[in-house]
C-alpha cells in the first residue's frame, strides 16, 4: 500500500514538474499540492538526498526537479520513500524476508501470487514517468472543470 508520505511526495513532485524550470519554495509547493508544510519539508530532504529534487538556499532559492520529469519514474519515487513495492516481505526482490509462520517459503502459493502482484505493480510504476503523471492530472482536472461547468449550466437552466 502506498503511504501518505509517498502520496504527498508524488503530489509535490507534480507541482514541481508543472513549475519547471522555476524553483518553488516549500510553502508554495505545500499550497499547490495540498500537503502539510512541515511533513513536506522532511519529504523534500529525502528526495534531495535521492537526487530527485535540487534545492537552493537564499532569496532566489527553492526546490526544483534535479532532472527532467520524463526521466523520473514513479517507481523510483515510491521506492525512495516507501521501500520495496512488494505487498508482503516474502515477495520482495530487494528486501526478502520469509514469513515467520510459513513452514515452506519455496512452496508457498501465496508468496508466488504476491510475487505476481509485485511484478504487475512494478511494471506500471516503473514505466510511468513523473511527466506522464503530471499530464494525467492536468487532463483529469480539465475534465472535472468541464463537467462541473456543464452541470452548472443545466442547474441554472432548470431554475429559469
Amino acid at each position: 500500500m502506498l503511504t501518505m508520505k509517498a502520496k504527498y511526495a508524488l503530489r509535490a513532485l507534480c507541482a514541481l514538474a508543472d513549475a519547471h524550470p522555476e524553483r518553488l519554495q516549500a510553502r508554495q509547493i505545500a499550497t499547490v499540492a495540498d500537503v502539510p508544510e512541515k511533513f513536506l519539508e522532511a519529504i523534500l530532504v529525502e528526495l534531495r538526498k535521492a537526487g530527485i529534487v535540487a534545492s537552493k538556499r537564499g532569496v532566489q532559492g527553492g526546490h526544483s526537479l534535479a532532472k527532467p520529469a520524463d526521466k523520473i519514474m514513479v517507481g523510483d519515487i515510491i521506492r525512495t520513500l516507501d521501500g520495496p513495492i512488494a505487498p508482503i516481505r516474502c515477495a520482495s526482490v530487494t528486501a526478502y524476508r520469509a514469513c515467520e509462520d510459513c513452514p515452506e517459503p519455496e512452496a508457498c502459493a501465496l508468496r508466488m501470487l504476491m510475487g505476481d502482484v509485485r511484478d504487475a505493480m512494478s511494471d506500471v510504476v516503473d514505466h510511468r514517468s513523473l511527466e506522464q503523471l503530471a499530464s494525467e492530472g492536468h487532463r483529469l482536472r480539465k475534465k472535472r472543470v468541464r463537467a462541473s461547468a456543464k452541470a452548472g449550466r443545466k442547474a441554472s437552466a432548470r431554475t429559469r
